[in-house]
């Protein structure tokens, strides 16, 4: 069954080729191109970001006492998800060309959900077909029915008067249902997160804990988690060429090791280049999507540095084009835990060594800064406190996480690092983003165990312990008093400031943390 409410016709394409799906892009979408690189160049239309106000979790019985009501899992009712349902499938029905892509979510067969993507745009199933784990011939014959059913009707708008929708644009999932449906975006990112969404909820239900971070692993099998929101670095940090990637954004940490969720990478392009992130760039090629790229007429070539459609420039690619990915997509259980944070106030520091109720404080803070275009509406960087480091797309309450994360540092003894990739020697618009190969030479030493051994510092107002000294990076750098071009007294406010807006944030999770974890926060 293809799924409820939805017609068997001669003109779906299961299971497409990216070359099928190269061909009809390009003679059924315009803005389609060809970069080249060798990438399928896609518009995503008026929305070139998530739409994290429109996104809905259905109110059922089965789930309702679960689900951490409010700001970030807004109620739907399921006369309402119905009613969206029927838009959708009635839309899709109607075109004349239907894309199904069955894929898996998750590498560990214990785990994996089994999830099918219909859309009516040859871009989204080349995306899908990119971001889940695609499915051996024998696995797809014997597919069965999916766990997760999704319905990207993105190119026709919701109903406004449906009760529950405050715009044309919908992201709704129903737990129960094991259905998604979107209207009004044709945003690809919305199925991926979509996707960890249900993830977040089926994982920690399981007993074990999904995660928003990326993962890598040592030649001799030490492994590394990086939590971080978009532009934190997540991505770039962990494409190492020495090490073996098992992914770049969502994992799960099992009672064994960790899996990837995922069987692609999704990576931010703006001001991408060979020199800084050649795994990246060099990946961009036949099979890849490129989103919202501007691109030369003549030659097909990507100017990487033009954000003008957006600064949230992506590029969706098979996680196996990366060369030193490590197939299958699992690992150990991990060594370091890496915090980044993307400090647009420039008082934090390029690294400080966590203790374990620091490491909950800073988990269950999430503190960074949003990145021009990777939401609607977001022009400049503003700061924020997403709880895990991926606020929008937890379902159960941030404490459950939290308390199954401390439970696994605790049980294997986890080095835990918090590494600031924003700003050094002012705050945005004053000082410089710190560079890249700086923050690289901080992994490396963590990796190393350079940092393990090192001497460290009392910083002051965060009660953080920061190194002397790392291989590679100025030691000026290292400590944000020292970095500090403006004058003191703007240094003392800035950093009052800040340690301010961490003590309000962390209100709303005090009466749930123990005190040796409110007392790691910051001192004013």
């Amino acid at each position: 069954m293809l799924g409820e409410g939805l017609d068997l016709q001669p003109h779906i394409r299961r299971n497409p080729s990216p070359a099928l799906l190269y061909e009809e892009a390009l003679k059924y979408e315009p803005g389609t191109a060809v970069s080249s690189a060798g990438a399928l160049i896609a518009r995503s239309g008026a929305k070139t970001g998530r739409s994290p106000r429109d996104k809905r979790v259905v109110e059922e019985a089965s789930t309702a006492n679960d689900i951490w009501w409010g700001s970030v899992n807004k109620k739907l009712s399921e006369e309402a998800f119905a009613a969206n349902y029927e838009r959708a499938a009635t839309y899709l029905n109607a075109r004349d060309r239907l894309y199904v892509f069955d894929g898996y979510a998750g590498w560990d067969p214990r785990y994996r959900i089994k999830v099918r993507a219909v859309c009516s745009r040859a871009y989204h199933a080349l995306f899908m077909n990119n971001m889940l784990i695609r499915p051996t011939a024998e696995e797809l014959a014997d597919f069965g029915e999916p766990d997760l059913t999704i319905l990207n009707a993105g190119q026709f708008p919701a109903n406004r008067s449906t009760p529950g929708m405050t715009s044309s644009t919908s992201v709704a999932i129903s737990f129960e249902r094991r259905q998604m449906v979107i209207l009004g975006t044709e945003y690809a990112g919305e199925m991926k997160k979509g996707i960890f969404t249900v993830m977040h909820y089926l994982m920690p239900k399981a007993g074990v804990l999904s995660l928003h971070s990326s993962c890598n692993e040592g030649p001799d099998g030490d492994v590394s988690l990086f939590f971080g929101l978009s532009g934190t670095g997540k991505t770039t940090l962990s494409a190492d060429p020495r090490r073996s990637l098992i992914g770049d954004d969502e994992h799960v940490w099992t009672e064994s090791g960790v899996f990837n969720i995922e069987g692609g990478c999704y990576a931010k392009t703006l001001d991408l280049s060979a020199a800084n992130e050649p795994e990246i760039f060099n990946a961009i090629r036949f099979g890849s999507v490129l989103e919202n790229v501007v691109y030369d007429e003549r030659s097909r070539v990507v100017d990487y540095t033009d954000g003008s459609i957006t600064e949230n420039t992506r590029c969706a690619y098979p996680i196996e084009f990366i060369p030193n990915a490590k197939i299958p997509c699992m690992g150990r259980n991990p060594k370091n835990i890496v915090l980044l944070t993307c400090d647009e106030f420039g008082v934090l520091p390029p690294v400080a060594r966590l203790t374990p109720a620091q490491a909950m404080y800073h988990f269950i803070s999430g503190y960074t800064a949003k990145i021009a275009g990777t939401e609607e509406g977001i022009i400049e960087p503003v700061a924020t406190f997403s709880p895990c480091f991926g606020q929008p797309f937890l379902v159960w309450h941030p404490v459950k996480y939290a308390k199954m994360l401390a439970h696994k540092m605790q049980q294997h003894n986890v080095h835990v690092w918090l590494v600031n990739t924003g700003w050094n020697g002012g705050a945005y618009g004053q000082g410089e983003r710190i560079p890249l190969k700086y923050s690289r030479a901080i992994i490396d030493a963590i990796h190393s165990g350079e940092l393990e051994m090192a001497d460290y510092v009392h910083y002051g107002v965060f009660n953080l312990q920061i190194p002397i000294a790392v291989t590679g990076v100025p030691e000026k750098v290292l400590d944000p008093s020292l970095a500090w071009e403006g004058t003191t007294e703007d240094y003392s406010a800035t950093l009052a400031k800040l340690a301010g807006l961490f003590q309000a944030n962390f209100k709303e999770y005090a009466d749930k943390a123990t005190p040796e974890i409110i007392a790691a926060g910051p001192r004013i």
